[in-house]
C-alpha cells in the first residue's frame, strides 16, 4: 500500500512558480489556525505548528489527492480537547497514534467509499455545529484568570481586545475586494501586529500563552502506561478522531475532485492520513486531517500537484526553527479575529437559503446534528446519529411505497404485481395485501417491479408461503431479479418457494 502511495506522476508538466507561491500562501494561512487550534485545546502553540508541518509533509508524499492540504485541523482538535484537559498531552499523543492505525486500516480494507453514505443535511449540521464551536472558543480569549478566578476582561484591556479583533475581521472582509494576491488573514495579522508594535499597545500576545520557538521535532514514545486502563481511556477518543478526520478529509477530497474535474484515491488518502497522525504522535504534533480552507486557497492559487503542499509544510518548519521570536509577538486579538472569520466561512449559510425547500425530516436531522455537535463537542457521534436517523426516515418512506396490483388470469389464477422494495420496513404492509382465505388455488406474485432485499423479506415470504400451504393452495413467485434468486437460494432449507418457469 505504501509503495503504491509514493506516486509523483502529478509533478510532470507543472508550473513550479505557481506551486511555489501557492505553497508559501498556504503556509501563511496555516500559521494562525495552527496556533489558535492548539491554544484552543490547551496545548503548546508549538504542538500545533508541528502538526501543520508533519501532517502537511506526510500527506503531500503519500496522499491520494494532489492539491489537497492537511494540517492540525479544528475538527479533530475539538474531539481531543476533553482528553487533553483531563489526562494530559501524552494521552492525547497516544490517542492520535491509535486513530492513525484505525485510519490506515480503513484505507487498507478499502472502506473510504462509505463516506458517500453521509447525507447532505448531516453535513450541513456537522459544519454548522463545528463553526459554532470554533466561534465560541474564541470568546474564551476575552477572559482572564486572576488568583485562580476566571472573569471577563474589563476597562481598557477589553476595549483594546475588542478593537483589534474588529479591525482584524474588517481587514479579512475588505482585502479580498481589493486583491487576492496575498491571503487576507495574513495581511490582517501583519497590520494588527505592526499597529501593536508601532504604538506599543499593551495587549495579550502569543508569548503570554506559550513559546513557539523550537527545533526539529524529536522522536518520543507517548509517556502513558501500556495497560488495559489506558486503552479504555484513549480508545473512544481515537475512534472518534479517526472517524471525524476521515470524514473531513474524504469530503475535502471529493470537493477537489469536482473543482479540478479529476479523480483522487480515497483509500490511499485514508492511509496517508493515518500515517501522518502516527508520525504526529511520535514527534510531538497534535494530529489533524485535511483543511478545507487551506485546500481551497491552494487550488485557487493554481496548485495541482503535491509540490505546493510540501512547500507549505517545509515553510512551517522554517518558521519553527528561525521565526519563533516574531510569531510570539503576534497579538492574540489578531488570531481571534482570523478564527472568527474561519468559523463564519465554515458555517453553511446556504442551509438557511434552502431550508424552505428541504423536507421537514432533513431540516430536523440538520438541526439535531448541529445541536449535538455544540452541546457534546462530539462530532462523530453527531454524524452517526444523523446518518442513522436519515436511514430510518428513508426506510420509512420506502416502506410506505410498496403496492400490489391484483388481477385474475385466464386460467383462474390470481396475480399480485408488487411495486416497491420488500425489506424490513415494508414486510407488514406487504403481508396485509394478500387474502389467503379468499384467493383461488393458485396465486402468483410478480416481482418485476420489486426485489427481495433482506432477511426480513425472506421471512415474510416464508410466512406467506406457509399460510397458503396450510390452505392447500399453491404460491408461485416470478420475475425475481438475479440477486433475489441468489438470496432465496442461500436461504434454502429455511424457505422453499415455487419459482415460475419462463
Amino acid at each position: 500500500m505504501f509503495a503504491n502511495a509514493l506516486d509523483f506522476s502529478d509533478l510532470k508538466n507543472i508550473n513550479f512558480k505557481t506551486e511555489l507561491l501557492a505553497g508559501l500562501t498556504v503556509a501563511m494561512t496555516m500559521i494562525p489556525e495552527s496556533l489558535s487550534f492548539a491554544i484552543l485545546a490547551g496545548l503548546s502553540p508549538l504542538t500545533g505548528l508541528y502538526a501543520a508541518f508533519l501532517m502537511g509533509i506526510v500527506t503531500a508524499i503519500l496522499g491520494g489527492r494532489p492539491g489537497m492540504v492537511s494540517g492540525g485541523a479544528g475538527a479533530t482538535v475539538v474531539v481531543l480537547m476533553a482528553l487533553a484537559s483531563s489526562h494530559g498531552v501524552q494521552y492525547l499523543f497516544a490517542a492520535v497514534a491509535m486513530a492513525g492505525v484505525m485510519q490506515i486500516l480503513v484505507g487498507t480494507f478499502r472502506l473510504g467509499k462509505f463516506v458517500r453514505l453521509i447525507p447532505q443535511p448531516v453535513m450541513y449540521g456537522f459544519l454548522n455545529g463545528l463553526a459554532i464551536i470554533i466561534f465560541m472558543a474564541q470568546v474564551v480569549q476575552f477572559k482572564t484568570v486572576d488568583n485562580g478566578v476566571t472573569h471577563w476582561l474589563s476597562g481598557s484591556a477589553l476595549y483594546v481586545m475588542l478593537g483589534l479583533t474588529a479591525l482584524t475581521i474588517a481587514i479579512v472582509l475588505l482585502v479580498p475586494k481589493l486583491t487576492k494576491a496575498v491571503p487576507a488573514s495574513l495581511i490582517a495579522i501583519i497590520v494588527v501586529f505592526a499597529l501593536v508594535y508601532g504604538f506599543n499597545i499593551d495587549t495579550r500576545k502569543v508569548l503570554n500563552i506559550a513559546s513557539v520557538s523550537g527545533s526539529l521535532p524529536s522522536f518520543h514514545i507517548p509517556a502513558v502506561p501500556f495497560t488495559v486502563a489506558t486503552l479504555q481511556i484513549i480508545f473512544p477518543y481515537a475512534m472518534i478522531m479517526a472517524g471525524v478526520g476521515l470524514i473531513e478529509s474524504l469530503l475535502t477530497l471529493n470537493m477537489v475532485d469536482e473543482i479540478t474535474n479529476t479523480k483522487g484515491n480515497s483509500n490511499k488518502e485514508a492511509v496517508a492520513q493515518g500515517a501522518a497522525n502516527i508520525t504526529n504522535a511520535f514527534f510531538g504534533g497534535m494530529g489533524g486531517c485535511a483543511m478545507v480552507a487551506q485546500t481551497l486557497v491552494n487550488i485557487g492559487a493554481g496548485a495541482r500537484s503535491r509540490l505546493s503542499a510540501a512547500i507549505g509544510a517545509l515553510t512551517i518548519l522554517m518558521i519553527i526553527l528561525v521565526g519563533g521570536p516574531v510569531i510570539e509577538q503576534i497579538p492574540m486579538a489578531a488570531l481571534v479575529g482570523v478564527m472568527m472569520m474561519v468559523a463564519i466561512s465554515t458555517f453553511e449559510w446556504a442551509s438557511f437559503r434552502i431550508i424552505t425547500k428541504m423536507p421537514r425530516s432533513d431540516i430536523f436531522v440538520g438541526m439535531l446534528v448541529a445541536v449535538i455537535t455544540v452541546l457534546l463537542h462530539n462530532l462523530a457521534l453527531a454524524v452517526l446519529i444523523g446518518v442513522v436517523i436519515s436511514a430510518l426516515v428513508f426506510a420509512w418512506d420506502n416502506a410506505k411505497r410498496i403496492r400490489a396490483r391484483k388481477s385474475i388470469n385466464a386460467d383462474g389464477s390470481k396475480e399480485y404485481a408488487i411495486y416497491g422494495p420488500l425489506f424490513f420496513g415494508s414486510t407488514t404492509a406487504f403481508l396485509d395485501k394478500f387474502d389467503a382465505d379468499g384467493d383461488p388455488e393458485t396465486v402468483i406474485i410478480d416481482f418485476k417491479e420489486s426485489r427481495v432485499a433482506d432477511m426480513s423479506a425472506i421471512d415474510a415470504l416464508k410466512k406467506l408461503t406457509d399460510k397458503y400451504e396450510a390452505r392447500s393452495k399453491k404460491l408461485i413467485l416470478k420475475n425475481l431479479s438475479s440477486d433475489s434468486r441468489r438470496m432465496l437460494g442461500q436461504a434454502s432449507g429455511f424457505i422453499e418457494v415455487n419459482l415460475h418457469q419462463d
